[in-house]
């Protein structure tokens, strides 16, 4: 099982004419076009943490700095290699590990030292177990159950408490060694890895209620997780804790962080939890696309919409062409009732 490698330079992939980044956004849909599911949450239709790992490749992408972008595993996956080891920002399906791994080791050997979970769902987290056994780091923090006492053993997961809250409470049961080894409640953790301040920050009540983002302070990259994706409309995962308006302000969160270079592309590189690499142009599009989607439904209640009637108007009608679903684990419709329950007082 070897990984292909994407021999591209890092570069923005938006609609510009200019060649390097239409190479760029070429590479990226035609690693998206591989056949395996790459959003395999645990949502209504949604296939087991493993599906399609058998046909998938995973492919490596540089970012800037220190960072790289692997894609092709379920959601995409930030790697951050130096000198002290390697970082990652989700471990992708289960079926993919060893794939993913060899991704890794493509770009360095270097023991795996930390994995930041975004969230909850098993196509960012599948990969938990065996590619934390893989690595080793120093125990420490607030090290859970019996992985405390092996956690040198293997590389530290760190998530926000609720993922895991869920993973240990979860039926089926999450595999013990899938569970984070340190976990934060406070509004951001930072951290020191590889000559680079790391933030991690969560976002409360967005894509779920366990969301977190990574910014690379010298590297310059920002890792969304779901919160930010290119290739449909947000997921909110209401079951646990979603909600639009937590997508808006994460969203928000990250324009905040970013800046941008020349003509407003480039400068803060942005790795959403699925699709192509992006720089703040995107995400200031989905943003509005999103806050424009949720103004409407909420015009609609007010003026004492039902649901059904909401979805029959299309609040979404001038997206759906680039983000719309009929059919899959997350469709248009899905998506609006989810906005209108999230705004709807009576839910």
């Amino acid at each position: 099982m070897t990984a292909s490698t994407i021999a591209i330079t890092s570069g923005p992939c938006n609609a510009s004419l200019r060649p390097r980044k239409i190479l760029l956004l070429a590479a990226i849909l035609a690693v998206i076009a591989l056949p395996v599911l790459t959003h395999a949450q645990q949502v209504p239709g949604a296939a087991p943490a493993n599906a399609g790992a058998s046909n998938a490749e995973v492919h490596v992408l540089p970012v800037q700095g220190n960072i790289y972008m692997l894609v092709g595993a379920g959601g995409n996956i930030t790697v951050q290699a130096g000198s002290d080891g390697v970082l990652l920002v989700d471990t992708g399906l289960t079926g993919m590990s060893d794939k993913v791994l060899a991704a890794v080791r493509s770009i360095s050997d270097k023991p795996i030292r930390y994995i930041i979970n975004t969230h909850i769902h098993p196509d960012h987290t599948g990969g938990n177990e065996a590619i934390a056994k893989a690595g080793s780091t120093v125990a420490g923090g607030n090290v859970v159950g019996d992985i405390g006492a092996s956690a040198g053993d293997q590389a530290t997961v760190i998530a926000f408490q609720t993922i895991l809250d869920r993973m240990s409470s979860s039926n089926p049961p999450t595999p013990q060694g899938a569970w984070p080894t340190e976990t934060y409640t406070t509004p951001e953790r930072k951290m020191f890895f590889d000559n680079e301040g790391i933030e991690i920050i969560h976002i409360p009540a967005a894509h779920t209620d366990g969301d977190s983002m990574v910014f690379f302070r010298r590297s310059d990259v920002i890792s969304t997780g779901d919160i930010f994706v290119t290739n449909r409309y947000p997921i909110i995962d209401m079951q646990r804790g979603g909600n639009v308006q937590g997508v808006i302000a994460g969203l928000n969160r990250i324009i905040d962080i970013a800046i941008p270079a020349d003509l407003q592309e480039g400068g803060t590189m942005v790795i959403p939890g699925h699709g192509r690499l992006c720089d703040i142009a995107d995400v200031v599009f989905y943003q509005e696309m999103v806050t424009i989607i949720r103004d409407r439904v909420q015009d609609m209640i007010n003026k004492g919409m039902t649901l059904e009637q909401v979805k029959a108007a299309k609040p979404t009608l001038d997206y759906d062409p680039r983000y719309g679903a009929d059919t899959g684990i997350w469709t248009t419709d899905m998506f609006v009732e989810a906005v209108y329950k999230s705004l709807s007082p009576k839910h």
